[in-house]
């Protein structure tokens, strides 16, 4: 009974023994580890780590998404613009029929509110959907500040005090990313809100100074801060998209 039982037994010592020797072997002719890289410590700068690269990829992402946003926002304005100069003719038309007592009724029935024409409804449509496309980007830099900030409280998970991280990249701590991607992206929120509040009037504006205004409202972007592109470049940099 004995015997049979060791016989059973056997067998499975032999086989572990070849594991770990074959394994041994294995990594003694593995030229690409050496005792140096066994025993070297974690780098200081883990910009391979996936914190890291997202963070690098969400950098690129808030570069290409404010590209976007300027050609939609100069797509609007020359939009806007042209709302602004068929208002202003239509006004002046229907201030010429009034003064020459020809403004008709029935066939004309479109004129009898000033200042609207097929035209301008169609370029008003042409404004709402640039809106749209400035909403879906909006959208998607509050989600890329939603992104840093859940870097950061995995971060704080795994390191605990800012003080015993090490910098993912150059010198930023992790939550400066965040700081730099909700600084944006309140800039982008509030300039869309303005956006749509000037789309929603200028079509009913009579006077022509306050359609100056709103068209230069949405040129310039107010609430696009003059820092923005700072903020953006610094980001760019300090993730290595841009040359130090």
């Amino acid at each position: 009974m004995y015997p049979f039982t060791e016989r059973l037994r056997s067998p499975p010592v032999i086989t572990v023994l070849k594991v770990k020797l074959c394994g041994a072997i294995k990594l003694r002719k593995d030229p690409t580890i050496s005792a140096k890289t066994l025993g070297s410590a974690t780098p200081r700068k883990p910009v391979s780590s996936v914190s890291a690269r997202k963070i690098k990829d969400n950098a690129a992402d808030w570069h290409n998404l404010i590209l976007k946003w300027e050609t939609l926002n100069d797509a609007g304005f020359a939009t806007a613009n042209h709302i602004a100069n068929t208002k202003i003719s239509l006004l002046s038309e229907n201030k010429m029929e009034l003064e020459s007592g020809s403004l008709a009724s029935g066939d004309n029935a479109e004129k009898v509110h000033p200042g609207y024409s097929k035209d301008l409804e169609l370029l008003c449509e042409k404004l709402r959907a640039t809106l749209d496309g400035l909403t879906k980007i909006q959208v998607k830099m509050e989600k890329l500040s939603s992104t840093t900030k859940g870097i950061c409280e995995l971060e704080n998970y795994h390191y605990g005090e800012e003080n015993k991280r090490p910098p993912l990249f150059h010198t930023w701590p992790t939550a400066h990313f965040y700081e730099v991607s909700r600084q944006l992206s309140d800039m982008y929120e509030k300039e869309l809100r303005l956006k749509y509040s000037i789309a929603e009037e200028l079509a009913h504006a009579t006077d022509h100074d306050l359609t100056l205004s709103y068209l230069s409202l949405w040129l310039h972007q107010p609430y696009v801060e003059s820092d923005s592109k700072l903020l953006l470049e610094s980001m760019l940099l300090e993730t290595g998209h841009r040359a130090l």
